[in-house]
């Protein structure tokens, strides 16, 4: 836990929580995982070849690659911070005037503040953080942000579904 107080230019004192996390939760992926992930794609290949559409069996190709190549990929652990000027996610400053709530989701032992844009098609902001350093954080949004109950979308639980 990183706590640093400093002083600004107009002389009022400014607060910053500072953490680090994975950028993801790494599900277990066994070797059926992947034997399954190649059936799959060996199957729409086929298809693919069948009804000579070349461009989706490109597509099916390249989706797999993608997907063996993404989920072998070890999480980045990402340095995050929280000031009045809104949450940092290395060098990338979210204000809290673009999001309109907070939530916390819960997964094992992971945990996770969502936040959710006012834009109406960006995507929810998901950031992890340790719960040592929990209270504090959710604190420091609830004094900025209504909290508000999140659940995992549609998109959320395939990818929770299918380990990636």
């Amino acid at each position: 836990m990183v706590i640093n107080t400093s002083k600004n230019a107009s002389k009022r004192t400014q607060t910053e929580i500072s953490w680090e996390a994975e950028e993801h939760i790494v599900r277990e992926k066994n070797s059926w995982w992947y034997v399954g992930l190649v059936a799959i794609g060996l199957i729409l290949s086929g298809i693919a070849i069948l009804l000579q559409a070349w461009t989706f069996l490109v597509l099916v190709i390249v989706s797999v690659v993608a997907l063996v190549v993404y989920a072998m990929r070890p999480p980045r652990v990402l340095h995050y911070s929280l000031s009045n000027k809104g949450l940092s996610e290395g060098d990338k400053l979210y204000g809290y005037e673009e999001f309109k709530s907070f939530g916390i989701l819960r997964e094992g032992e992971n945990f996770a503040i969502v936040l959710t844009p006012r834009k109406r098609f960006s995507p929810r902001v998901t950031v992890f953080f340790p719960e040592a350093q929990g209270e504090e954080i959710v604190d420091a949004f609830g004094a900025r942000l209504p909290m508000e109950d999140v659940k995992l979308d549609l998109l959320d639980k395939l990818i929770k579904f299918l380990r990636i």
